[in-house]
């Protein structure tokens, strides 16, 4: 028999409740649930099994592009060759797979363990770190964002470890000793190859290759380390609900779970494991800086089935905070009277804040600004 309609606004008060354990999903795990507690459950409409089905990757379906950065630094054709791959994928699909991209195997999956370390450290130990004030370095949190939404929506299945630097200047010491020097190592990496793909965006948008680097506008990088416990009722929950991203480039490095999907032509389309690769995805604020030249995607994750959990590290990249207040709009260079300005000048703080009110309840954000 399928479950009752859940009556949201009455199940946040449990949601609150349940957030002020400070035990996260896997305490519930942990605990013996067979049955998920009712501010989980979404809507039949918003379910895994009662979406469109989704499409397969590869031969027999779609083809999620892959850019292979393989002899990045050679001014050869295979430079061109990438900046046409970033320039379709991000236009067309606004989500890839990058392969080759320098970053160690084992700095990589070293980075997942570290993470699954974390989560199944005993509960004791993980409380110190559970807060929702996101103005510190470190957050360990549970079921998403789920405070200052524009209405009650269901939890997500699925606990957060989250860093950021302060400023700009990464402080590791003051990351959890579990995983600090395993982040220290992938952050190096990731700052590494943001400035390879900062470089192809901006040649894929018809700019100098220093462009995006230099506006600053790439250069803050948030990490979150997420564990999505298995689920006893996975078909009645959501790991991640579906949304796009508010940064401008988002990078995402999974384990050989599946369970992330991308929203592509109204249909959803699995998106593979492939060894040593990265997703990523253009973001909300990307969208409005390249005027629409580069498309933000909406995506989800499923709850996980019985079995491992699903562990993912996502980096994401947004402007350096000196400039997340300074007024910005469309790129001036990819102006025209052929492609005038369709979003207004904003910044990227007042983005933000309204993308925290409907972007949390699976909303778009960028209708807002637009002229």
């Amino acid at each position: 028999m399928a479950p009752a309609l859940v009556d949201y606004a009455a199940a946040e008060k449990e949601l609150y409740e349940f957030d002020d354990l400070k035990i996260g999903v896997k305490g519930l795990v942990d605990a013996g649930v067979t049955h998920i507690p009712r501010f989980f459950i979404h809507p039949p409409e918003c379910r895994a099994n009662n979406s469109s089905t989704p499409q397969k990757n590869g031969p027999d379906g779609v083809e999620i592009p892959v850019i292979d950065l393989e002899g990045f630094n050679e001014n050869d054709e295979r430079r061109v060759k990438m900046v046409n791959a970033m320039r379709y994928a991000c236009a067309t699909w606004g989500f890839f797979q990058i392969v080759n991209h320098g970053v160690p195997v084992a700095v990589m999956e070293e980075m997942v363990e570290s993470i699954r370390r974390f989560h199944e450290q005993p509960q004791e130990a993980k409380m110190e770190w559970y807060s929702r004030d996101f103005s510190r370095t470190v957050n360990y949190y549970s079921s998403g964002d789920i405070k200052g939404r524009a209405q009650p929506v269901p939890a997500e299945w699925k606990d957060t470890l989250s860093c950021r630097a302060a400023d700009d200047q990464w402080n590791f010491d003051a990351l959890p000793e579990l995983c600090r020097h395993e982040m220290k190592e992938y952050m190096k990496n990731v700052i590494d190859l943001q400035e390879k793909l900062s470089e192809l965006m901006s040649e894929a948008l018809g700019l100098s290759k220093d462009h995006l680097s230099s506006t600053g506008y790439l250069k803050s990088i948030k990490l979150s380390g997420h564990y999505y416990p298995a689920c006893p009722e996975p078909d009645l929950t959501l790991g991640t609900i579906k949304h796009s991203d508010p940064s401008l480039l988002t990078l995402v490095l999974q384990d050989k779970s599946n369970g992330l999907q991308v929203l592509h032509n109204d249909q959803w389309v699995d998106v593979p494991k492939v060894d040593g690769a990265f997703v990523a995805n253009i973001g909300d604020f990307m969208q409005l800086l390249s005027n629409d030249k580069f498309m933000s995607v909406e995506h989800r994750v499923l709850a996980t089935p019985l079995g491992r959990p699903r562990i993912s590290a996502v980096s994401f990249f947004l402007p350096c905070a000196k400039d997340r207040i300074k007024p910005c709009g469309p790129i001036k260079e990819l102006l025209s009277d052929n492609s005038p300005p369709i979003y207004r000048i904003t910044s990227y703080e007042e983005f933000m804040r309204h993308y925290r009110v409907v972007g949390q309840i699976g909303g778009r954000a960028l209708p807002h600004f637009k002229l």
